[in-house]
């Protein structure tokens, strides 16, 4: 029988390391290997399986190869992004920070799990588009900006009202985080507002890294954005920090800055509640135009994105910290 050394060499080398268990079944040279193909999206591990099959296939003594491939479960990484009350722009928040991290290199997915109440189809240009499936697994659909994402607005018929009650949010929940993300490690979930039962599955079978919080200046939505906070705290979630959105509005026509709904206020609570402060969002046309065009400001060069940009650098440096067990 052939000696198998030398075929695992080129094996290796072939896969990039990848596999391993390279024995022969029988005399006619039927050769058995293992392809880890962990961490490989779907359209890659087809090509790197026929590669190592070709590679083997013209070596003297194999007449057949077999190939297994294995994978193992990656953790995920979860950012949650939530707020205690609607409206304050928690969706457009979710959408761009996912956006901006990808264009920092992270391998960034988002789940839209405000399950009732789904906006990032249109935010992020795939409405219409329903995910395909992979056995029992939702494929996450891809758009323009290079962040895979699953909605049930993808799912459900556009304008078609969600009514389900809490124990069927919370499975579509899990069908949406658990589908089949390929190589992406770090999931974006814009939650529902408030803190109900989607809030409550999330922390318990699919328990956040860490929550960003998003509020307005106002009182009111800060007393309702402590009790988002209060609640991850209380499931030992940490707190990466408090977004200020809708902080300013700067008159299109002679340029007057004047604050609608206050101003300071999501910094001032974040101070006093020894959490960090993750920057504002101002009140801006500009966001709204092109969030409801389907282009997240994050996506390309205009100034309106880089409050996005700036908030994402920071929870960037946060999963940075964290990996490193800081």
């Amino acid at each position: 029988m052939t000696d198998t050394a030398p075929l695992a060499s080129i094996a290796a080398d072939l896969s990039g390391g990848r596999t391993s268990g390279l024995r022969f079944l029988d005399e006619e040279g039927t050769l058995a290997i293992i392809l880890d193909v962990t961490g490989l999206a779907a359209e890659e591990r087809t090509p790197l399986e026929e590669k190592l099959r070709a590679g083997l296939l013209a070596r003297p003594g194999v007449s057949q190869v077999r190939v297994a491939m294995t994978a193992e479960k990656k953790a995920l990484t979860i950012i949650a992004v939530g707020s205690g009350k609607g409206g304050v722009g928690k969706s457009t928040l979710a959408a761009n920070l996912a956006v901006a991290l990808h264009r920092l290199g992270v391998k960034a997915g988002l789940v839209d799990a405000d399950i009732y109440g789904p906006s990032q189809p249109r935010l992020m240009d795939s409405e219409g588009v329903k995910p395909e499936s992979r056995g029992s697994k939702l494929v996450p659909v891809p758009n323009a900006y290079g962040v895979p994402m699953l909605s049930t607005g993808q799912i459900a018929a556009p304008g078609q009202a969600i009514a389900w009650r809490g124990p069927m949010a919370g499975k579509a929940l899990e069908q949406l985080v658990d589908a089949s993300w390929g190589d992406i490690d770090t999931l974006v979930v814009d939650l529902p507002p408030g803190t109900g039962d989607v809030q409550l599955t999330m922390i318990q079978k699919h328990k956040p890294a860490g929550a960003v919080i998003v509020s307005t200046p106002q009182d009111l939505a800060l007393m309702d954005a402590t009790r988002a906070i209060s609640l991850f705290e209380q499931a030992d979630v940490p707190i990466i920090g408090l977004v200020e959105n809708m902080a300013g509005y700067a008159c299109p026509h002679c340029g007057e800055v004047s604050d609608p709904f206050g101003s300071g206020g999501a910094e001032a609570a974040a101070k006093v509640m020894n959490i960090d402060f993750l920057g504002r969002v101002p009140l801006s046309m500009g966001i709204r135009l092109a969030s409801d065009g389907g282009v997240p400001p994050a996506a390309g060069t205009d100034p309106t994105g880089e409050p996005f940009h700036a908030i994402a650098a920071k929870v960037a440096e946060w999963l940075g910290a964290r990996k490193q067990g800081k």
